[in-house]
């Protein structure tokens, strides 16, 4: 069959009828050729997309009766084929697209695919664009390598039509967000609000709460009614918290922020709920050299005394009672509301210690203590109920002459001892050492030694009066300056020499023995 020119004509005409070489058009996926991807775009002919323009793995997902966008980049009249670009069609409409985003200073999402000198590269939706690194954030950054593959939002700061001098600013975006929310808080900001607030940064002093791109200072001193040693005891960096708003300088944009003002001050009811006279039960939070100071409720504390904490007269350092984070109970003893103080006794729960001794003990009862104080005139003897007994120096021993009681004792060293004298109202109580044996001067010492015995003696010590000795390990005496016979070596008597002396004197009543070295045969011619 002969076709004219006309017929010709007229066939194109009707075949690519509305169709223009540019047009951009939405096909529909028909077949998968291995030279093309073959897609109805909607006219009397189909169109072809060369396969090179697909990716393995786009080609591996892209399936019959899938929608795509593509540009019409040819028509062949004579075979009635039409050439089709995804790729041209992508980029054209990716340029509207960024155009408009330029245009009207809109925000575009990308994914950083590279790093290079400067900057890095960002892929938007098939076109390649420059991110330089002062761009990246608000503030300097060390960049790493896991920037690369982070999917972000940008603003366009350089386009040109061509798409190859493409440049993006993400620190623009971050400021513009931060600048809008930033706004947002000031209408939020009213002092005696209570807003939610991320714990920024923690200081000695206080605690920076970020509101949304305004910052509060919540004081220390702001945080709790009671005490806390630190900041970071409450709060740590990144917490979610509630704060309320105490001041704002909007002119300066000063923010200061309170905590414990979401609660009513405790100590504005305190004398009402702390009568004194309560028995009270609290937590050990601190101690001193003074005391120690007890946590009764939040924002509430006591203090306890050292005075107060035992009977004893002189109680050691409170550590020596107590701990800090032992529960105790004690007593209000006063309330101070002007000035925030509680005075607390913990002894007032026990038993006053003299009242113990009146019950327990007895004169003539042996009891046991250890050395607590040595003074010139004798020891005091820390009993178990926490009272000091005195032992005279007299009532140490019946026949040593004892010049300090430093000398027998040593302090914490146990004894044994007989109470000799108890008065409990007075705070008195006298125990002897020696009277836990016979006194040895009524029967021993009598019919052992007799006037005119010659005796082996040790020199104690040389004194002006004459020379303390002990007899035979037994009892003490005095070889009186008179009676001393000098040595034939000229030299001084000196401690623990040995001496013979005989007894030229008994007081039975004053316990006391004198002695003299002189011969009897001396003794007799003064007699005469």
């Amino acid at each position: 069959m002969e076709v004219h020119d006309n017929d010709m004509e007229q066939l194109y005409a009707e075949t690519f009828r509305g169709i223009e070489v540019g047009m951009i058009l939405n096909g529909k996926v028909v077949a998968k050729k291995a030279t093309a991807v073959v897609v109805d775009i909607g006219y009397k002919s189909e169109g072809f997309i060369p396969i090179e323009e697909f990716t393995q793995e786009e080609l591996n997902v892209l399936k019959e009766g899938d929608t795509i966008e593509v540009l019409v980049s040819d028509m062949k009249d004579a075979e009635g084929i039409v050439n089709l670009s995804k790729a041209r069609a992508k980029r054209i409409i990716t340029q509207q697209k960024l155009q408009k985003s330029f245009d009207e200073d809109e925000i575009v999402e990308g994914k950083i695919v590279d790093k290079t000198k400067g900057g890095f590269f960002v892929d938007i939706n098939g076109v390649k664009a420059f991110l330089p690194g002062s761009q990246f954030d608000v503030k300097p950054v060390k960049f790493s390598d896991d920037v690369v593959g982070m999917s972000c939002r940008f603003k366009i700061l350089k386009l040109n039509s061509k798409l190859n001098n493409v440049i993006v600013s993400r620190r623009a975006v971050i400021e513009e967000e931060k600048t809008k929310k930033r706004e947002e808080t000031k209408g939020r900001i009213k002092e005696g609000s209570i807003i939610k607030g991320t714990v920024k940064n923690i200081t000695d002093y206080g605690v920076f709460v970020d509101l949304g791109e305004i910052d509060g200072l919540l004081h220390i001193s702001d945080i709790s009614w009671g005490r806390i040693d630190h900041p970071s005891d409450v709060f740590s960096v990144g917490q979610e918290i509630e704060v309320i708003v105490l001041k704002y300088d909007v002119q300066n944009a000063k923010v200061t922020l309170g905590f414990k003002q979401k609660k009513q001050d405790p100590w504005i009811d305190i004398d009402t709920r702390y009568a004194d006279g309560k028995k009270v039960e609290g937590k050990v939070v601190g101690l001193t050299d003074y005391g120690a100071f007890v946590e009764l409720e939040e924002g509430v504390e006591g203090l306890v005394h050292v005075s107060e904490l035992d009977w004893s007269s002189k109680p050691g350092h409170p550590s020596k009672y107590i701990e800090v984070g032992d529960v105790v109970h004690a007593v209000v003893l006063k309330v101070d509301k002007g000035q925030r103080r509680i005075s607390l006794g913990i002894k007032q729960l026990k038993p006053k210690p003299w009242e113990l001794v009146a019950q327990k003990y007895r004169v003539g009862q042996r009891v046991t203590g250890k050395v607590r104080t040595i003074t010139d005139f004798g020891i005091f003897v820390g009993m178990p109920e926490g009272v000091d007994a005195l032992i005279h120096i007299s009532d140490i021993s019946w026949t040593k002459h004892i010049r300090h009681p430093s000398e027998v004792f040593k302090l914490r060293q146990k004894v044994e001892a007989v109470i000799l004298s108890l008065e409990p109202d007075k705070e008195r109580m006298l125990l002897g050492i020696k009277q836990l044996d016979a006194d040895p001067w009524i029967e021993q010492i009598p019919t052992r030694f007799k006037l005119g015995d010659e005796v082996e003696c040790k020199v104690l010590r040389v004194t002006e009066h004459g020379i303390f000795v002990d007899i035979e390990d037994s009892v003490e005496g005095l070889v009186y300056a008179s009676e001393v016979v000098k040595r034939e070596d000229g030299e001084q008597y000196k401690e623990s020499d040995m001496i013979k002396a005989r007894i030229i004197k008994m007081d039975f009543e004053q316990k006391k023995i004198g002695l003299s070295m002189f011969p009897a045969s001396r003794l007799e011619e003064d007699s005469k």
